[in-house]
């Protein structure tokens, strides 16, 4: 076994900004189709729930519920609860 002395060649390549888009898009390229990303609500309202209105707005609550059809899941899937719960059975201590 040998000891390795130095520093790793390349180190802090990934630390300076791409500046351009096209390095990005040499970058993102092999990376499947991760790169431009659009917003939900920049899209039309065929293309994703979120989409559409003349302004760049959810417009309905992001959460869904875990049980929700694979068309609806948009958003925040089964986010934990906040606040108070309503219309619990309260359980009295005798």
């Amino acid at each position: 076994m040998c000891a390795m002395v130095g520093i790793v060649a390349g180190g802090g390549r990934i630390d300076r900004p791409l500046l351009k888009a096209g390095w990005a898009h040499h970058k993102f390229k092999a990376k499947h189709n991760s790169w431009p990303r659009t917003h939900g609500v920049a899209m039309n309202p065929i293309d994703y729930p979120h989409g559409g209105g003349n302004h760049q707005h959810i417009r309905k609550a992001s959460i869904m519920a875990r049980s929700a059809i694979p068309g609806q899941k948009a958003g925040f899937i089964a986010t934990c609860q906040m606040g108070l719960l309503h219309g619990m059975v309260k359980v009295k201590e005798i």
